[in-house]
């Protein structure tokens, strides 16, 4: 018979080899093998444990916990976390068993519930969407098991007054809606999130000076952070005026930004030197300058003093300009958590922002729906930044760019994915239905139609491809065959339109340049034609 049941101190050992047993030992937290650390969360207030006994065998075979205070999100957030059951009792429900009644025990306690769920099986996955938890995101790669990274999909349950105190109509950047929409739709949310297109990003200042937080500019730094409680824009684990020494020994850093040897800015994080994740929780400044500057200073000394592979914040959806600025600095939205953080008597929704540091290579993945529909819409937006350094490098020739603003250009940019066709491949074929645009950004193309032995035309870099089935809404005309290696940047037609409707003054300029770009391309065919 299996019972459930708050963990004992007599049930330390017995934990412990169920985590062996699970993970070997390459465990994401190898503190939660050490006897001293089990016995801290069975006994702190902070903390449910559960365990799963099977009374006939007097054996502990599954574990279970819920961490009641995640930080400064701030109160009645718990992360329902560290569920395992031994090998040798899978499939018997214990799984289940354990999330019901860990739920059962906290809710009452909670205002958020929060799981984030591996994906190299899909156990938890449907134990969590069983238990009403909805997918809200995917974290790609956030933890290292061994010598691999892994990704997690992050779920949400909305518990208590959580849904009651959510602050309406919060506002986002375009590039966020979608998350949203999907992520609040799954958690049965009114999608009330207000596009905002006009916010602009964190100018980028000069001349700070740099360092970690000592002792000595603690008292400052919190004079600063006082003043700035009601203007939050960065929400964490952890907050500032918990105490320096507490900080501390929560693996937690701030480097404080000076000017004339005064303070003026700060940003605080946690290093988890094991898994290489930085996790931003805290920023304060005097100055708008110094925000971007600290977020890039951090993101530069993750790369080559701490050998960082994943960087997370979580910004308020009620900032749009830090949103701007994270997508600027190469961010890309990962999740969108409705009423995740409690601001004097209301909650509000965040949007967590990740970089990967290092190339994105998932490795084997099982993900079921909905928590892949999540997850695919986080991947496209990264394959969509793979694009931008190209972007970058060839806009002076992108015929299609002409007369966009800097702003309007990365909006475009952001909004395609990068592909290569290798010489001889086919990009698409004459008759084929069209819903994609291709913008060459290196190589070239030739264009083929039936009955002929030569190509029509040719594409070279800067110019589009199959724009003309996008525009129309027809199948492709003719067959499009990379001459050389091509590199492309891909815009699909959904994307398009999206984009059209949320900025129109984008599309004006775009429809414009589409069709300049269509009779140079027909003017030159017509030559091909005559001089043949």
């Amino acid at each position: 018979m299996i019972v459930i049941r708050e963990a004992q101190d007599a049930d330390v050992q017995g934990i412990i080899d169920i985590y062996l047993a699970t993970y070997g030992q390459d465990y994401a937290y190898p503190q939660y093998y050490e006897e001293f650390e089990i016995k801290k969360l069975i006994f702190s207030d902070e903390t449910l444990m559960l365990v799963a006994e099977d009374t006939e065998k007097d054996l502990v075979v599954g574990t279970a916990s819920v961490i009641l205070e995640v930080g400064a999100y701030t109160d009645l957030v718990g992360e329902f976390g560290r569920l395992a059951v031994h090998p040798d009792y899978r499939r018997r429900g214990i799984g289940t068993q354990l999330l019901e009644q860990r739920l059962t025990s906290v809710k009452e306690r909670l205002h958020v519930g929060v799981i984030e769920a591996r994906v190299t099986h899909p156990f938890t996955q449907a134990i969590a969407l069983k238990q009403g938890f909805a997918p809200v995101g995917f974290l790609p790669l956030k933890y290292l098991f061994g010598d691999t990274r892994e990704s997690m999909g992050l779920l949400v349950q909305l518990l208590g007054r959580g849904r009651e105190l959510r602050r309406n109509n919060p506002r986002i950047v375009p590039e966020i809606y979608q998350l949203a929409g999907t992520a609040l739709e799954a958690c049965r949310v009114a999608v009330d999130v207000i596009v905002d297109e006009d916010s602009s990003s964190y100018p980028f200042g000069h001349g700070f000076t740099v360092s970690e937080l000592t002792t000595e500019g603690y008292s400052r730094l919190l004079r600063i952070e006082r003043g700035r409680v009601r203007n939050r824009e960065i929400f964490g684990p952890m907050r500032l005026q918990y105490g320096y020494f507490k900080l501390i020994s929560h693996h937690s850093k701030y480097l404080v930004a000076r000017e004339g040897g005064h303070i003026v800015g700060a940003v605080g994080f946690t290093l988890e030197r094991l898994d290489r994740v930085v996790r931003v929780f805290e920023l304060m400044s005097l100055r708008d300058e110094v925000i971007r500057f600290l977020l890039s200073e951090l993101e530069e000394r993750c790369r080559d003093e701490w050998d960082i592979s994943y960087i997370e914040l979580d910004v308020s959806a009620d900032a749009p300009r830090m949103q701007r600025t994270a997508l600027q600095l190469g961010f890309v939205p990962v999740a969108y958590v409705p009423a995740l953080a409690f601001v004097d008597v209301e909650r509000l929704d965040l949007v967590k922002f990740a970089k990967l540091l290092i190339p994105l290579e998932l490795g084997s993945m099982m993900l079921i729906p909905p928590v892949s529909e999540a997850a695919e819409l986080v991947l496209a937006a990264f394959r969509r930044r793979e694009v931008l350094p190209r972007l970058g490098e060839v806009v002076d020739r992108v015929g299609l760019f002409t007369g966009l603003e800097e702003e309007q250009l990365t909006r475009l940019a952001s909004s395609c994915q990068y592909s290569v066709f290798e010489e001889g491949s086919v990009v698409f074929r004459e008759g084929e239905p069209c819903d994609e645009m291709y913008l060459v950004l290196e190589g070239e193309v030739a264009i083929h139609i039936e009955g002929r032995e030569e190509p029509i035309g040719r594409v070279r870099a800067g110019e589009c491809l199959g724009e003309i089935s996008v525009l129309t809404g027809g199948d492709h005309s003719a067959t499009a065959r990379a001459v050389t290696s091509v590199e492309t940047g891909v815009l699909t037609k959904k994307d398009l339109q999206s984009l059209v409707r949320l900025r129109p003054g984008i599309g004006v300029v775009l429809y414009r340049n589409l069709a300049r770009g269509l009779g140079d391309k027909l003017r030159r065919a017509d030559l091909d034609i005559l001089n043949e």
